[in-house]
């Protein structure tokens, strides 16, 4: 694409007869103008136009490669049209619900060229026109207003950097009261609308003059602060600690922020509760789904189930010998457990044998005829889960059955209380995973004598979202828990697995022992860190293991920055190993390229974004939701349609407008946090300075029990020592313990 006429800025007015292209969600458009003596071609950011529409249009002359001239418009103006055909045109383009061309003639044939000033000031008067009713004449005019008022607010908003997606959203919520709403208090846009946080909604609110201690602004960023923490993993905050973060982000006293946290309490916009000596504060969201948690729990823990008629000894030998196995004593218990309990936990570290134990359980269950349902957080790990048992198992969204509420923006599970899962035993893996959030929507949808089965490994990292659920349920003694701490033959031959349990213990690993899985480079500087993990990414591992470089071959690192963080990796990496070329399109996003071939991962939860499944077997075959930790690979780029299609891993097509982009991240480099629940034949990891709090052990071990087949470590033994001593776990806020504790001491 080139520029004509350099940066000579031109307006031509016209009538918009055809639109090639539209995104509704960006307001993105490619259209043809009819400026009477020629037909131009017009693109840009046009939101809210119909064919039809007269505008005036300013913008330069640009030539697409393809498409030859075109207008690239800056910004633009409706045109009322004032002559006779300039009228009759725009109403009969169908702009105006409920006007077709014929009606359009009959109202020009009465009113002329005051049609359009009857429609919007006397609508009344088009019952005068033959076919109109009073009904039809205030459709008419509620299309016209519609219009009007949109357009208004769409130019309302711009001068404010809210761009025309998110101003037909919120015209959508406040209709005709929009303006006034948002002038009155501008933080409606942070606490109201999706996507719009309180940092806009606040440099909105200051360029209209709202003062600094305005009640609304207060009350605001108390919110939002709150809302900071519950994406730093708490499910509440310290009073203390909230009451100095949100003073300092507002610049006001002290006492201004007390006073708009006991209002907010006081309105049940938040709830406080004490602890010990402290106040602590919950947003209502979390503080309902930690107490429904909590509740569930022990309804669930302490249900008496009715007997299963199974010699349950018998049934666990017939298995031994017709699959070849030999259950250790913690496994046989497991499954005993499972059999008794409506809810048990079975936790182990790898090569424990808790797939073996999924294996067996829906062997006896099966014999019983009991309807068994799997699932797991993540799409990866519900695909390992499938694999592994040779049964369906889904994500726990899937299994919920996702859907959204009546404004689209809220999303809502269709299994609930009123509507659970058909299912005898529930049996979910990869719990650690598993969000306060997340926990509550499962568990509503769980019926008492449901038998729930929770696997996963408590020393892994815990959720991305709020919560330590998994910890917390384990340490409260209420609910049976059963924990594998045996490691089998055939799993002590791997040093993958050796070396994690050495690590979980505090013991230092065994590395680079000859013909083994798990070896250590060393290297002391970042610079010759980064350039040996291009090498074994790009070379040496691929040409010695046969490893695809992209597809088998995962970097995980501690953290996001520095010259071994996730971004500077993928910079490098995807130089290497997707490199620019003139037959793969890209796009640009700030500092970010997306390129054709692209290894990328979804890094938020999206609820609406739509995808295709690529499996002819599968019996769904679209669906919605995308999220946090899938990943995939860029197929196609559409400049023209300003989209871009990546296939997901589990067989899955999304297509993301460019608006969409911010929510993927390139993926040859990952941070550990975002591997859990993940499984990849081979990690590459750089083990170099960083900040103490990403230097631990627990994220050690979640990094290598990553790996399938192969552990590369990159740096210095000195950090990797350290990260084996530093058992610091990061505190989370979480009072699902606590509630669950008060429970067991009462019982006791």
């Amino acid at each position: 694409m080139k520029s004509l006429g350099g940066s000579i800025v031109v307006e031509i007015e016209g009538r918009l007869v055809e639109i090639i292209f539209q995104n509704e969600g960006n307001g993105y458009l490619v259209g043809i103008l009819d400026c009477e003596e020629e037909e131009v071609t017009i693109v840009g950011c046009l939101p809210a136009l119909k064919e039809g529409e007269v505008i005036a249009a300013k913008g330069n002359w640009i030539v697409h490669p393809v498409y030859g001239r075109q207008l690239d418009v800056k910004e633009y103006r409706h045109v009322q049209p004032s002559t006779r055909e300039g009228i009759l045109n725009y109403l009969s383009s169908g702009v105006i619900k409920g006007i077709g061309k014929k009606m359009a003639e009959r109202i020009i044939d009465h009113f002329g060229t005051d049609a359009l000033e009857i429609i919007q000031y006397a609508p009344q008067r088009l019952t005068e026109v033959s076919g109109i009713g009073e009904s039809k004449a205030e459709t008419i005019a509620e299309a016209f207003e519609e219009q009007r008022e949109l357009r208004e607010i769409i130019l309302f908003f711009s001068q404010y950097g809210i761009t025309p997606s998110y101003a037909v959203r919120i015209y959508k919520k406040y209709k005709e009261m929009t303006i006034a709403y948002i002038q009155e208090n501008p933080y409606r846009l942070a606490d109201e609308i999706s996507g719009i946080g309180f940092k806009k909604a606040d440099q909105i609110a200051r360029a209209m003059g709202i003062s600094l201690n305005s009640k609304y602004r207060i009350h605001s960023g108390i919110k939002y602060m709150l809302g900071t923490f519950h994406g730093e993993g708490h499910t509440y905050a310290p009073g203390d600690i909230l009451i100095d973060r949100t003073r300092e982000l507002l610049s006001v006293e002290e006492s201004e922020v007390v006073e708009g946290i006991q209002e907010l309490a006081l309105k049940q916009k938040i709830q406080l509760e004490r602890q010990d000596e402290e106040i602590i504060v919950y947003s209502m969201p979390y503080f309902y789904a930690e107490t429904n948690t909590c509740n569930k729990l022990i309804e669930l823990s302490q249900v008496e189930l009715e007997p299963l008629e199974i010699d349950v000894d018998y049934e666990i030998e017939s298995i031994e010998k017709e699959d070849g196995i030999a259950l250790a004593t913690n496994q046989k218990e497991a499954i005993r457990q499972s059999i008794e309990n409506g809810i048990i936990v079975i936790t182990g570290g790898p090569g424990t044998g808790k797939t073996t134990i999924i294996n067996t359980l829906i062997k006896v269950f099966g014999k019983l005829k009991k309807k068994i349902l799997l699932a797991a957080p993540t799409g990866r790990a519900s695909k390992r889960m499938t694999e592994a048992t040779g049964k369906e198992a889904k994500t726990i969204h899937r299994l919920l059955e996702m859907g959204y509420s009546d404004d689209d923006d809220g999303m809502l599970f269709q299994r609930n209380e009123e509507n659970p899962l058909p299912a005898d035993i529930i049996i979910i893996d990869e719990v650690s995973m598993v969000d306060i959030m997340l926990m509550n929507s499962l568990l509503k949808a769980i019926s008492v004598g449901t038998r729930l089965i929770f696997v996963g490994d408590v020393d892994q990292l815990p959720s991305v979202g709020a919560g330590n659920v998994l910890r917390d349920i384990i340490d409260s003694k209420i609910i049976k828990v059963v924990r594998l701490n045996e490691i089998f033959r055939q799993a002590e031959e791997s040093m993958i697995v050796v070396n994690a349990h050495k690590i979980n213990k505090g013991e230092y690993p065994i590395l680079n022992h000859k013909d083994k899985d798990f070896y250590f480079m060393s290297r002391s500087r970042s610079e010759d860190i980064l350039n040996t993990i291009i090498g074994l990414v790009k070379e040496r591992l691929p040409k010695h293991y046969k490893f695809d470089p992209i597809k088998d071959i995962q970097v995980l690192t501690p953290m996001k920055k520095g010259e071994v963080g996730s971004i500077n990796l993928n910079k490098e990496l995807q130089n290497y190993l997707n490199p620019p070329d003139k037959y793969k399109r890209e796009k640009e996003l700030r500092e970010k390229v997306f390129r054709v071939g692209d290894k990328v991962m979804q890094i938020k939860n999206n609820y609406t974004l739509k995808w295709a499944s690529l499996d002819p077997d599968t019996e769904e075959r679209q669906g919605e939701g995308v999220f946090n930790g899938d990943m995939g690979y860029i197929q196609h780029i559409n400049p023209e349609a300003q989209e871009l299609t990546v296939f997901f891993d589990d067989n899955r097509s999304v297509v993301y407008t460019y608006t969409q982009l911010d929510e993927l991240e390139l993926a040859y480099a990952i941070t550990i946090h975002k591997s859990q629940g993940s499984e990849f034949p081979v990690v590459v990891m750089p083990v170099t300075w960083g900040p103490p709090m990403l230097l631990t052990r627990n994220l050690l071990y979640t990094a290598i029990t990553r790996a399938r087949s192969l552990v590369v470590l990159v740096g210095t033994e000195n950090y990797l020592n350290l990260m084996v001593s530093n058992n610091k776990i990061v505190e989370r806020y979480s009072g699902l313990g606590i509630r669950l504790k008060k429970f067991y001491n009462f019982m006791t």
